[in-house]
């Protein structure tokens, strides 16, 4: 019985904390497709070594990146630029696409 209150009770802490709230990973994709491919490439992993792969990384990092580069907090005048115009909805999508993606390849 206190495992159920305690997993209810831990649920409920993550709903409330916004951590809960699933994102859509589909809509990741297109918007990936929209704003981030050109550099990024369609999953996260740029040819070009001056563009940061994004595939494989944590989607609380990427989030957490993409509003630092809106807040202005993480500077880059490109990426503020591309980041200003997203969405709350669209950063925790974008997050959780390139999470899913594979990692750095190196063959």
């Amino acid at each position: 019985m206190n495992k159920i209150i305690i997993a209810a009770m831990s649920g409920a802490l993550l709903l409330i904390s916004g951590q809960g709230i699933a994102a859509d990973i589909e809509a990741g994709k297109r918007k990936a497709g929209e704003a981030c491919a050109a550099c990024h490439g369609a999953d996260g992993n740029s040819a070009a070594p001056n563009f940061p792969k994004l595939g494989g990384q944590h989607a609380d990092y990427l989030a957490k990146a993409l509003n630092d580069y809106k807040s202005g907090a993480r500077k880059d005048p490109i990426m503020a630029g591309m980041a200003a115009a997203l969405s709350k909805e669209d950063v925790e999508n974008l997050a959780a696409y390139y999470a899913t993606q594979s990692g750095l390849r190196t063959r």
